[in-house]
């Protein structure tokens, strides 16, 4: 494996062998001084979320970094500067990419594990900690969830309405006048915003309902409103979850949805909650 070097920020940029070809992470080290709390594992967004968040997900690993926590930002396969291309991605992969990084974690830092995933990368961070329930290896501490997503199926309809927005604009029409659930049902596979979706992947996150997973391990999810009023689904999910006896902390967080804006901007009262809970 590759030796990281620190860049001008302090992080470590590098790139870790996997199974296919390898993953691009940066690793951000605690600020010297700083007591050691353990590693924090972050699980990006789908599609072009993730190069919208890229700025707002860099600013919190830094400040993570600067409270004591060591922690790790992979671009999971067919994704970001890693290797594979977005239609060769599947959910199998990105899971075992997500165990690859979290023993990479263990060799190097003596502490608890957290994995702390933003929108799809919510949901898959829940579905990899379901998987590690019991599982030899590093313990899981706690999940930090920033605006995940409820329903993978819901997630995939809400995709398939962009790709229809865009064929209505441009004038286009779909493949042999079949809808795009028919064509994935078909074998074929959809582009959405440059991005070609899959068959394989759509039905994969078609299957991950946040709603058939009760974490066992504390939560804490940053949800982003417009009002300050949590949206119903997800406050009735939060409900099920305490009833359930997890450990849950809600936070309400009035800001603009950054990982699909226009333009790349910041979400200042999501790093703030986030670092009032971290100091």
């Amino acid at each position: 494996m590759n030796t990281p070097l620190a860049d001008s920020t302090g992080a470590l940029p590098f790139f870790m062998p996997a199974s296919p070809g390898e993953r691009f992470c940066i690793f951000h080290l605690p600020a010297p001084g700083q007591k050691p709390h353990g590693a924090i594992l972050y699980i990006h967004p789908f599609g072009e979320e993730l190069n919208k968040s890229r700025r707002t997900a860099a600013l919190q690993a830094r400040a993570f970094a600067a409270s004591g926590y060591s922690v790790l930002q992979i671009d999971l396969y067919g994704c970001g500067d890693s290797s594979g291309e977005f239609a060769d991605a599947r959910w199998h992969i990105w899971r075992h990419d997500l165990r690859l990084a979290s023993a990479w974690l263990a060799q190097r830092v003596n502490g608890p594990l957290s994995l702390w995933g933003l929108r799809l990368g919510g949901l898959l961070a829940l579905d990899v900690a379901h998987g590690m329930r019991g599982a030899a290896g590093t313990p899981l501490d706690q999940l930090i969830l920033w605006h995940p997503v409820l329903k993978g199926s819901a997630f995939v309809d809400q995709l398939l309405r962009i790709e229809l927005a865009s064929r209505m604009l441009s004038g286009a029409d779909s493949a042999d006048g079949m809808s795009a659930r028919q064509q994935l049902a078909a074998g074929r596979s959809i582009e959405v915003g440059g991005y070609q979706l899959t068959p394989e992947l759509a039905c994969a996150i078609d299957a991950i309902d946040l709603a058939a997973m009760t974490p066992g391990v504390p939560v804490r999810w940053f949800e982003n409103t417009v009002n300050g009023d949590v949206a119903p689904a997800a406050m009735r999910q939060a409900e099920r979850w305490t009833a359930a006896g997890v450990e849950l902390e809600l936070v309400p967080v009035q800001g603009l949805p950054f990982w699909n804006s226009g333009e790349i901007i910041e979400c200042q009262a999501l790093l703030a909650a986030t670092a009032a809970r971290y100091p």
